[in-house]
């Protein structure tokens, strides 16, 4: 079973994944691919609890006008290695000015979450398997980080000056 985690408990996940589109979509809150939401957005639109998956090569700019409408938007990591889902959550945050839930589902590591709150995730869906308790110290990481990024925008320097 996979927790969902934020930066300090343990979260009851109350949205699904929906992977196939082939069958009738599930009742409640659902997340949905973004190439999905883009092609049914008439539909889809008019239901609630409806959010977006983004994979990496997803282009925010054509979702723009509908960001502020989701509650929650989970980006997917396919593998530990590909890391365009750390942009992804800057530029929906610095950019996009997306005020929701930032989620990060797939391939979610101890060792990733750190950084993944760094750059703007609010949430972790951790990999099959993993504790979500011992998920939580990785948050403690680092005491003080020297450069800047979504969470701490002046660097160590300026702080400590």
């Amino acid at each position: 079973m996979q927790n969902l985690i934020n930066q300090t408990t343990v979260l009851e996940n109350t949205w699904q994944i929906v992977s196939d589109y082939e069958d009738d979509l599930p009742q409640g809150n659902i997340l949905v691919d973004a190439q999905y939401w883009l092609e049914n957005k008439d539909t889809l639109a008019t239901r609630k609890g409806v959010s977006l998956i983004l994979s990496g090569d997803t282009d925010l700019e054509s979702l723009s006008a509908d960001l502020s409408g989701f509650e929650v938007i989970a980006v997917n990591f396919p593998a530990f290695a590909d890391g365009r889902g750390y942009s992804l959550a800057r530029l929906l945050k610095e950019r996009y000015g997306f005020q929701g839930e930032i989620r990060a589902i797939g391939d979610v590591l101890l060792d990733q979450l750190y950084f993944m709150k760094r750059c703007g995730f609010d949430t972790f869906l951790l990999k099959d398997g993993l504790e979500a308790e011992k998920a939580l110290k990785f948050f403690d990481t680092f005491s003080d980080p020297y450069q800047l990024a979504y969470d701490i925008q002046t660097p160590l320097f300026r702080r400590k000056a």
